[in-house]
């Protein structure tokens, strides 16, 4: 490991690594390349079966690992709600539908009610997956055991599997405990029974309790995969909090699960974080580098700031060392 050459006027004696260290700061280095902290890394290459689970970050992953010929894992191939993942298990924001979803995948438990039928157009539709449709119930069972089966699969076959970390606000059943990613579809909108859903948000506790529910199923299907956390930059276009703003509620969001993660991370040997929020959200700004999108989904983070990320992810998975231990992304243009 090469000198510490990082500085601070307020420790003159403390010598840091350029990655403890605020870019530009004092006499330190201005922003430039994200440094990646000395610690663990995956050992992931372009050859490891890699599956995702989560929002549109992971679709995000999803595109740029294949178009760079990584080997990321696809089941059912022209399902529309396989684009965002691995399997079709569309977007799931919150950390308590990823566990259902692992639970109907590798055991035999199922989240009831099992389906809801649109009171007015009598479409069928899945509440746990954000937006699955069926004409008829046949269709709607045998759609779903082969989903199972294809999701069994990813994520027995994974050897490394990419989390992302979205929301805290969660719509759970009062009755049966299951958690609905987001209440939306034909159902919802043709007036169907909401009742016994009660919507709240969620804290640090109950999100490590459902990563360690995610973990344990995953362990015991498939002892050797790797968890990769990823918090998301993608910021909340709503809340349906009534005692906070849209930005008080999308910060603490990212505050509890970037908490979470931390916390669990550190307690679980083969689970790693990725610092996808950290480099978007402060490290890109630091360097007067546009983060968000622009038009309509402007809560999105722009084309530049995911191709960074996942410049860093490959840097973070295998790049080469530059120095004090950290290991650096290409320079953007």
């Amino acid at each position: 490991m090469t000198a510490k050459t990082g500085q601070c006027d307020v420790h003159p004696l403390r010598r840091f690594h350029s990655w403890q260290v605020w870019p530009g700061s004092y006499d330190n280095p201005p922003a430039g390349r994200y440094p990646l902290a000395a610690g663990s890394r995956p050992d992931i290459d372009a050859t490891t079966p890699i599956a995702g689970i989560g929002s549109c970050l992971i679709r995000e992953f999803k595109t740029r690992l294949l178009a760079r010929g990584w080997n990321f894992l696809q089941e059912e191939a022209g399902n529309p709600a396989a684009r965002h993942a691995s399997a079709a298990w569309e977007r799931l924001y919150n950390l308590f539908s990823v566990r259902q979803v692992l639970e109907y995948a590798l055991t035999d438990a199922v989240p009831q009610p099992r389906w809801w039928i649109s009171p007015q157009t009598g479409m069928i539709q899945d509440p746990y997956r954000r937006i699955v449709l069926y004409d008829d119930m046949e269709a709607a069972e045998a759609d779903f055991a082969r989903h199972r089966r294809c999701a069994r699969r990813v994520l027995t076959t994974a050897k490394a599997l990419v989390l992302s970390l979205d929301y805290t606000e969660i719509w759970e059943d009062t009755e049966t405990g299951a958690v609905l990613c987001l209440p939306s579809g034909p159902y919802v909108i043709e007036g169907g029974d909401m009742g016994r859903y009660r919507h709240r948000t969620t804290g640090v506790a109950e999100n490590i309790a459902a990563l360690k529910g995610v973990l344990a199923l995953l362990r015991a299907a498939n002892p050797d995969c790797r968890l990769v956390l990823v918090l998301s930059p993608i910021q909340q276009w709503a809340t349906f909090r009534e005692d906070a703003d849209v930005f008080a509620a999308s910060c603490h969001a990212k505050a509890v699960l970037r908490v979470a993660a931390e916390e669990f991370a550190a307690r679980h040997a083969g689970v790693l974080y990725f610092p996808a929020y950290e480099l978007a959200m402060l490290q890109r700004p630091a360097r007067g580098l546009p983060v968000f999108a622009a038009g309509r989904e402007n809560f999105h983070v722009c084309q530049e700031a995911l191709d960074a990320v996942i410049d860093a992810f490959f840097a973070w998975c295998g790049g080469e060392a530059t120095g004090a231990g950290s290991r650096d992304l290409p320079q953007e243009g």
